[in-house]
């Protein structure tokens, strides 16, 4: 497992969520001012500073509950409103999509391209808000310098703890169904055609050599695909021509999307059971997570711009379907965290964390125990 892949897992799936709820707002004619408030309260607390550092440290992946909490609680910085099948079928979207690019990435470096891609993307929700715009530039040269030095081997180990967090969920997708991407189980359809991967060869060509390294024979097979060259390689810089397509807005052309559980998903094997189901230290990772989501603030709608629902589904009946057919086991109830503790919940999140120390006054303390709830208040 790597500990340098929960940046890129935080900001793609981030990215998918904003293309989401941007085509909700248009498909249900969200005024164009509160439209652009919700993107840029959500943007701003996603690529908030002190939270950018957290997430960067060196750490392990959270499990797929602990990480929906981060997600809800980022859904809900601005005066937007969703409920919890919403909520369930905005996340399906996200982890589905993301999940998508992974597999197709041509080489394990290139989720690095799909990354860029997002916020390329993120960058054009926000184009009249200077302020924000700094704030994802910032995570784009930390990504560079994070990212831009690792070695072939290391992208491999990102990709496949990627693959591994992922595994298991096979939520079918209208979208993918209708592009003929994803089967009726949920599980992606590999491609055996277009470019290959940047600084390899068309197969199709065995070559044999001797022990002193001269090539002695050569055969030819059929690969059974119609694969091509790589005309160029992605830019890995703050600006350029990423090439890649993976990562880009498949919603830009208005199209309604709906998720579907598929049989592999409604039957979950022990593994993904037990990720989602309460341990007795899921109290220690969510409140770690309360730490690192202190920069997100949920706003109460008040004055002049009252708040708004938002529905992912195309009426109210279907949303209220979806909450009740959903299986119980992917249903992810979101627990709250708590600004305050008394003394005694301190002792007892003290005694299961062992090695992390949560200060008395975090204001103070400039570690990672810190409380970044309180910090919440500050910003």
């Amino acid at each position: 497992m790597s500990v340098r892949t929960l940046p890129l897992l935080f900001l793609n799936l981030g990215g998918e969520m904003l293309y989401v709820l941007d085509q909700r707002l248009r498909a249900q004619n969200i005024p164009g001012d509160k439209a652009r408030k919700v993107l840029n309260d959500i943007i701003s607390t996603m690529f908030n500073r002190k939270f950018m550092e957290e997430l960067f440290k060196p750490q392990e992946l959270y499990s797929k509950k602990a990480l929906r909490t981060v997600y809800d609680r980022l859904a809900h910085a601005s005066i937007m409103r969703l409920n919890q099948a919403s909520m369930d079928k905005l996340y399906d979207l996200m982890t589905m999509a993301f999940k998508y690019q992974v597999l197709l990435c041509p080489r394990p470096k290139d989720v690095l391209l799909v990354t860029f891609n997002h916020l390329d993307a993120i960058k054009g929700f926000i184009q009249d808000s200077p302020t924000i715009l700094h704030q994802v530039d910032e995570t784009l040269r930390q990504l560079t310098e994070t990212y831009g030095t690792l070695s072939a081997g290391e992208f491999q180990l990102i990709r496949q703890t990627l693959l591994i967090f992922f595994q298991d969920l096979h939520i079918r997708v209208s979208t993918f169904l209708k592009d003929k991407v994803q089967n009726s189980n949920g599980r992606f359809v590999l491609p055996v055609s277009g470019p290959v991967p940047w600084g390899t060869q068309v197969p199709g060509l065995i070559r044999m050599f001797n022990n002193k390294g001269e090539e002695v024979k050569k055969t030819e097979f059929k690969h059974g695909g119609n694969y091509v060259p790589a005309s160029k390689e992605g830019s890995f810089e703050l600006h350029g021509d990423r090439v890649l397509k993976l990562g880009t807005n498949m919603y830009s052309m208005n199209r309604p999307v709906e998720t579907h559980m598929s049989g592999a998903s409604k039957n979950l094997n022990s593994q993904t059971q037990e990720s989602i189901a309460p341990n007795p230290l899921a109290k220690e990772e969510l409140n770690f997570l309360a730490r690192l989501l202190g920069g997100m603030e949920i706003k109460k709608p008040s004055g002049p711009e009252p708040g708004f629902r938002l529905n992912l589904f195309t009426t109210d009946e279907e949303e209220e379907h979806a909450a009740l057919c959903r299986p119980k086991e992917l249903t992810y109830e979101v627990i709250n965290i708590q600004v305050t503790q008394d003394k005694q919940q301190k002792e007892e999140l003290a005694r299961i964390m062992g090695e992390f120390e949560i200060p008395e006054q975090p204001k103070l303390s400039t570690n990672k125990g810190d409380d970044l709830l309180a910090m919440m208040d500050e910003l």
